[in-house]
Order: structure tokens, then sequence, then C-alpha cells
């Protein structure tokens, strides 16, 4: 529930990491139309099913245009907006069960594709609006409400994913350092290209892994996430492998490809290749 939709009957848990992202979104997308001086209507949100998806309800100031799609098709739905206006900066947001496991599908092809997007994906490692089921990022052997014997499949490792996939732009972080992501956001915005944001925002209800992540020295707990090292060289993809396989949580931007043009980019120069008939002409190549 919120000022602008007083009958919508949702609200985050408090402490819930999805409001760290909300206001880091918040922050680029003001940033982008200050820089651009287009209006926020110019930036189209589309939302997944989830916690994560209800974000175009509870986007606060400055309204940008919000889809809020169905399960795991996000990806589709901005294909299909950044296709028929390329105008547009589209961003899908989505949560890792959305994202990964039903719309996982949807990811190779616009990789290949190189779209145009941004996704800012909001990974808590389990489905939290459904009463915390198992999701492909969930640890082998976590009891959860459908694996009460734990779960039987290693945990998807989706920065791995994203780069055997072929994404022209990968980041990494955490919800809690809100300025820096961001400034991340803002610079996949301006990636021509497909670009995904992966950011860890724990669940305080099903899956509280704050203490995880930032690490407690009193209790022997060493932080998951760590800065990613200033030499590390974006462009290079071997180095992009050697950041992930180190494990935890990298923060800051794993991989930027800046050679490949995007879709649209493509799609402009095919047309250009192509001539328009004349409905005379092409009813006379039917005609026997």
């Amino acid at each position: 529930m919120s000022a602008k939709n007083p009958e919508y009957d949702f609200k985050w848990c408090p402490g819930c990491g999805d409001f760290g992202v909300r206001r880091a979104i918040e922050a680029a997308l003001s940033q982008r139309k200050a820089e651009t001086e287009q209006p926020m209507e110019n930036n189209v949100i589309v939302a997944g099913i989830g916690c994560s998806g209800n974000m175009v309800h509870l986007l606060e100031g400055d309204q940008p245009y919000g889809i809020h799609g169905i399960h795991g098709r996000s990806l589709p739905i901005a294909l299909g907006v950044k296709m028929g206006r390329p105008d547009l900066n589209v961003m899908v947001v989505a949560g890792d069960g959305d994202f990964l496991s039903i719309g996982q599908e949807h990811i190779a092809p616009q990789a290949a594709r190189n779209l145009d997007i941004t996704a800012i994906i909001m990974d808590n490692a389990v489905y939290g609006l459904t009463k915390g089921q198992s999701s492909p990022t969930t640890k082998l052997d976590a009891v959860t409400s459908s694996t009460p014997f734990g779960k039987s499949e290693q945990a998807l490792n989706p920065l791995m994913l994203y780069l055997t996939l072929g994404v022209s732009y990968l980041a990494s972080h955490v919800s809690t350092r809100v300025k820096d992501l961001g400034t991340t956001i803002v610079d996949a915005m301006n990636h021509r290209g497909f670009s995904i944001v992966h950011v860890q925002s724990p669940c305080t209800t099903y899956n509280n892994t704050f203490q995880e992540l930032k690490g407690n020295p009193k209790k022997g707990i060493a932080p998951l996430a760590w800065d990613i090292p200033e030499q590390h060289d974006p462009s290079d993809l071997e180095q992009a492998y050697e950041i992930v396989n180190q494990g935890g949580v990298p923060l800051g931007v794993i991989y930027r490809d800046t050679e490949r043009p995007p879709l649209h980019d493509r799609v402009d120069e095919i047309n250009s290749k192509s001539f328009e008939r004349k409905v005379k002409s092409m009813i006379e190549s039917y005609a026997i």
C-alpha cells in the first residue's frame, strides 16, 4: 500500500532488502532524468511476479511507466517494449524465483540478441511472497516449506550463468549499499546492450542472510560480500570468470563488453538493406 496506490494490498516485511534496492532505483532514475533531460515517463519498468515484482507499485516520487507482467515473462515483455520504442529506457525488476526458474529460458535469447535493457535481480534465495519455498539459488540441503527434509539440488550460480550465456554487462551488489548500488544501476543503464545487476536482497522472514553478507567477527563469521579490486579489468572475460570463481558476493562491475552492438542497431542495419514493395507488385507476384 502506498500514497499513489491506497487500495493496493501489499507491503514488504520490515527490514526487507528490497527497500534498499527501491531507493537505489529511485536515485538512479532521478540521476538519469537530470543527465538526459528526458521526462521520467521515458523510463519503463517491467516487473515479474513476487516481492520484487511489486516494486512498480511501491516506487516513490516521480513515476516511470510501469508494467506488472506475468511470472517469468518480464524479458519477453521488455523485448516488445524496446523493439516498439527503442528510444525508451527499459528496466526489468525481478527476483531469483521469477527470473531464474520459469524465466531462465528467456535469458539466453536476450543475451544473444544483446537486447538494450537493464535487469535488476533481487536475490533472496527463497520464494518469499508464497511463504518460503526453495528457489534456484537456495543452498543444497536447506530446509524450507517445500523441502522439509532438505533441498536436493545444488544452488545455481547466477553470475556464472549470466557470463556463460553471453550477457554483455554484469554487476553484482548487495541491497545495503544503496548509494553504490544506485551508481552501478546508472552505469548499467548507460551500457548499450543487455545489462544485469544481480543484487543480494535478503528476506528477513524466510531467509535472513544480512549477517552472512556483512560478517560478524565476534561470532567468527567471515563476510560473503567483498569488493572487486580496483585493478580488475571488466572488459576481460577471463578476469570476469576469475572474479566469479572466487565465490562469495563480489561487489561492483564484473564484466562489460562495449564492442557488441545492441539489437536495435542490428535491426536498423537489416532494415537498411531491405526494400519496400508496392501493393500492386505484391499482388502480381501471386498471380498465375
